[in-house]
């Protein structure tokens, strides 16, 4: 038969005080775990965004590249003041006397 000893009071202090801290590493090691998943899905969540911005930015240089390919046709080359909506253009008339 084994023989039993009985732990003193300050054993069981040690004891119970280094599975308290292992519980708490641990219970702190799933708080940033679950912290680092937050963080991915709002990575992911900006990256989605991120992408829609980039289509959008692709959208509207062909919107603009159709339009100035528009109003060059129709007005040649120059330049718009945006304030004024006056257009200039950059053909020289041929002033004949």
């Amino acid at each position: 038969m084994s023989e039993e000893t009985k732990f003193t009071e300050e054993e069981l202090k040690q004891v119970k005080e280094i599975q308290d801290n292992y519980f708490n590493i641990q219970n702190r090691f799933g708080q940033i775990t679950l912290a680092k998943i937050r963080l991915e899905q709002q990575l992911d969540v900006l990256d989605n965004q991120e992408e829609g911005l980039h289509k959008e930015f692709s959208d509207i240089q062909e919107k603009e590249k159709t339009f100035l390919n528009g109003v060059t046709e129709k007005y040649g080359e120059g330049s718009l003041n945006p304030d004024t909506g006056i257009f200039t253009s950059n053909k020289l008339e041929n002033k004949s006397e």
